[in-house]
């Protein structure tokens, strides 16, 4: 796929949670290789770091999960 920076901004900042002031977005490309292929898992506890000389303080973001219960999915059919 290929696409320019305007386009992927597009669609990404169309969303209402996605334009929350303050907040930064990090977007990874080829992650199959870089994380999933290399069997990185996340947990719930774990702190998420963006650092970037000259940028000023790091930012954290521990990672929260919610648990889910999971239920039937109804699916209703139409004629």
């Amino acid at each position: 796929m290929c696409h320019c920076l305007a386009n992927i901004e597009h669609h990404h900042f169309k969303f209402e949670p996605h334009r929350r002031p303050g907040d930064l977005h990090v977007h990874y490309y080829g992650a199959c290789a870089l994380s999933f292929g290399e069997g990185v898992q996340l947990a719930a506890g774990d702190v998420m770091v963006a650092e970037f000389s000259g940028f000023g303080r790091a930012l954290r973001n521990p990672l929260a999960v919610t648990p889910t219960v999971a239920a039937p999915l109804a699916v209703p059919i139409f004629p």
